[in-house]
């Protein structure tokens, strides 16, 4: 086990949908631990409660109950506004639609999180250098003037990675990476997450796809809102008998 410090850590963190007598449990006491430079998959049927814990981990939704630590920093009670700031400081998102402006070019799209961070006051000059650069690093230097429909699944799929990097964010957020893709661009999305994971990324993926998720070093498996198994290796053990 990385003897890093968590990144994330989450207590008995649950999230009920409904109220009084109609409710549903999405996610129940779940309890992880997700150390710096890790690179982790998340699967699990639909109705699992993957995309919950995705939403939580992200700052996207707040827990009923439990804790989130990110980095640190408790953040499970944050207001909405708090939670953008955090979205925006430090988690970089990749969703399997992309979520691209149409009319935008790549190099437009990637200088998006630029325009939000209020932290730094950036020249326009300086946002569209740092855009190239990001794009020029996930193999895109010769495209950044094109639109999305110009670009291929995967490359658009790189101007999205982009994005989310432009900001270098504390922690890597991606939702079916590769689930648009054809088999070769969805190889070459993972060999570029092998690459942010080489540069010390810390990585969560959410994917249906049991050949994806055996590219990160550990797989924890969710069930009826509960994790299931962890595997690490290719080796599965009941959550019962793996501290996490």
């Amino acid at each position: 086990m990385n003897s890093a410090e968590p990144i994330i850590h989450t207590s008995e963190l649950s999230r009920v949908y409904g109220r009084g007598a109609v409710t549903v449990t999405a996610l129940d006491a779940v309890s992880i631990d997700i150390r710096a430079g890790e690179f982790v998959a998340v699967m699990g049927p639909s109705g699992s409660g993957k995309s919950t814990l995705m939403n939580l981990l992200g700052c996207l939704d707040r827990p009923t109950s439990g804790s989130y630590l990110l980095n640190g920093e408790d953040v499970s009670h944050l207001d909405r506004d708090e939670l953008a700031a955090i979205r925006g400081r430090r988690i970089g998102f990749v969703f399997q639609s992309y979520n691209l402006l149409a009319q935008a070019s790549a190099e437009e799209n990637v200088m998006l999180p630029l325009l939000y961070d209020r932290r730094q006051k950036r020249l326009p000059a300086q946002r569209r250098e740092m855009a190239r650069q990001t794009l020029e690093a996930v193999g895109l230097a010769g495209r950044t003037g094109h639109l999305p429909s110009e670009l291929s699944g995967g490359e658009q799929q790189r101007v999205a990675i982009a994005r989310a990097l432009v900001n270098d964010p504390l922690l890597f957020l991606a939702d079916e990476p590769t689930g648009n893709l054809d088999s070769h661009s969805g190889a070459e999305i993972m060999e570029l997450l092998h690459q942010l994971h080489r540069e010390g990324r810390t990585i969560v993926m959410v994917t249906h796809d049991r050949e994806i998720a055996a590219h990160t070093q550990r797989t924890i498996h969710l069930r009826d809102g509960h994790i299931d198994t962890i595997v690490r290796n290719g080796h599965a053990r009941r959550t019962e008998e793996l501290k996490v």
